[in-house]
């Protein structure tokens, strides 16, 4: 038992000078805790010789293959270990490799970059949503057409509606207008022949003008919303000629 105890420490001895030369945390760590586990555990060194090998390159070959950080903490204390804490994590830190050789150094970010990160997220966050919205309205326009003939045929059947309706105002502002110069002509003659002019024929004056106003209101919008409308029928005429396009490609 004691010539397995000798044989172990003195492995243990020449692979802690191993790690030292290689800078390897990681290793060395590990096998402190091996050395605990032969003090404290004394028994289990009645295992043969070759399972203990096999632990000890059970533990440096994972440990070759592990990478390890390092922090400090508030107090000055520098740390080491696979994984760092969350109140940590966007302190200054260093990747190391199984050597010990630094990978990448993770600074400290201030207030303003944490504020510029956040605000990156928060557009990526909307271009993505902005695309998937994108996607879903190019699939319910392949939906909906299946070729150019058949949006003209549906801005034709909509800017007849809007056609119609603008038609319609014009025969009323016409009509309103005749009205509108029938009452003002007579309170012009009543002027002229030094006669008060009726309360009546000046309310009638006053909505035939409201009258006026609304129609020219009303046309205005019709015109907008068919120029609207042709807008958008080509701009969907153009995108459909896009994706069919390039699905042809």
């Amino acid at each position: 038992m004691n010539n397995t105890k000798e044989v172990l420490n003195k492995l243990i001895l020449l692979m802690v000078r191993q790690a030292h030369h290689e800078q390897n945390k990681i290793l060395a760590v590990r096998l402190k805790l091996v050395e605990k586990l032969v003090q404290h555990f004394p028994k289990l060194i009645k295992a043969n010789l070759l399972g203990v090998g096999l632990i000890l390159f059970t533990l440096c070959s994972t440990s070759a293959q592990a990478k390890l950080f390092k922090w400090v903490d508030d107090n000055g204390t520098t740390h080491f270990g696979e994984t760092i804490p969350p109140e940590y994590a966007n302190k200054d830190n260093v990747l190391l490799d199984e050597k010990g050789r630094v990978i990448k150094r993770n600074e400290k970010i201030t207030e303003a970059e944490r504020r510029a990160q956040e605000e990156e997220a928060v557009k990526k966050r909307v271009g993505d949503s902005a695309a998937a919205e994108q996607r879903r309205k190019d699939i319910s326009l392949l939906n909906t057409y299946s070729s150019e003939q058949e949006i003209e045929l549906a801005r034709t059947r909509n800017l007849q509606q809007i056609e119609a309706r603008t038609n319609s105002l014009q025969v009323m502002k016409k009509s309103a207008e005749a009205n509108l110069k029938n009452f003002q002509a007579e309170a012009e003659n009543k002027a002229k022949g030094r006669k008060a002019i009726p309360d009546s024929l000046q309310q009638d004056i006053m909505e035939s003008q409201g009258r006026l106003d609304k129609i020219n209101k009303d046309l205005a919008a019709a015109q907008e919303k068919s120029a609207a409308l042709n807008t958008t029928y080509n701009e969907t005429k153009k995108r459909f000629r896009e994706l069919t396009s390039s699905v042809k490609k």
